[in-house]
């Protein structure tokens, strides 16, 4: 079986040099760039299976390269993790809201990029449930062919947004807190984190539009689909 193929899109040649050296070590065949026209047109044609992205980069920076991706048919699909320098608040949910699929913080340790990188992996890929298909008045999910209509409509969803709308499904009627879903969805639990479910939550809100409130809110807890 080949090797997962990953776009490292980095301006910084150390902290490149140094990611392509560890993912290489993990098992990834990587591809490099420095450039976030070039890195667009790498991703159009060698199609990687997922992005570690910059958001500081020279010509286009990290936000309008992942809204490209997640604007163009042949590239919205692909997992996107965002590398942010300063931390703050405002650009990790900027690109949460672009699409990005998980953020790193800099500094960070090539380990737990590494563990993000596969969890994303494993959830993007991972098999469908028994119930292939849920279906309540307008919004039905097929969960093998990862497909979400709304009122026929064919509802555009990042990966994440999919896996998030399938676990509260799956649990519908039950409180998920923000560390379950960190876990099953995301695949680990980092103290700090469970702001990114928060986000992911309100975006899925947003595209259910007339049926969001089937995702209810828990206070001081966390969500629960209606069932």
């Amino acid at each position: 079986m080949p090797n997962m193929s990953l776009l490292v899109v980095e301006d910084e040649t150390d902290i490149l040099n140094l990611l392509t050296y560890n993912l290489q070590a993990a098992g990834f065949d990587v591809l490099t760039s420095q450039e976030g026209y070039e890195a667009l047109s790498l991703a159009k044609r060698h199609r990687p299976d997922l992005v570690v992205l910059d958001l500081m980069l020279p010509g286009l920076d990290g936000f309008e390269v992942c809204k490209e991706l997640k604007r163009h048919e042949d590239t919205k699909n692909i997992p996107v993790i965002m590398l942010t320098a300063r931390g703050e608040e405002v650009d990790r949910i900027v690109g949460l809201e672009l699409g990005a699929d998980d953020y790193v913080v800099k500094p960070f340790s090539p380990r737990e990029l590494i563990l993000r990188i596969r969890a994303v992996l494993r959830r993007s890929s991972q098999e469908a449930s028994n119930e292939s298909i849920w279906q309540n008045e307008g919004l039905r999910v097929d969960f093998e062919a990862h497909k979400a209509t709304m009122d026929g409509n064919e509802m555009l969803l990042t990966a994440t947004e999919f896996k998030l709308l399938v676990e509260l499904i799956r649990s519908r009627g039950k409180v998920q807190t923000r560390d379950q879903l960190l876990d099953k969805v995301w695949g680990y639990q980092f103290e700090g984190y469970a702001r990114t479910v928060d986000t992911h939550v309100r975006r899925l809100r947003q595209k259910l539009g007339l049926y969001s409130y089937w995702v209810e809110t828990v206070r001081g807890v966390g969500y629960r689909f209606k069932d």
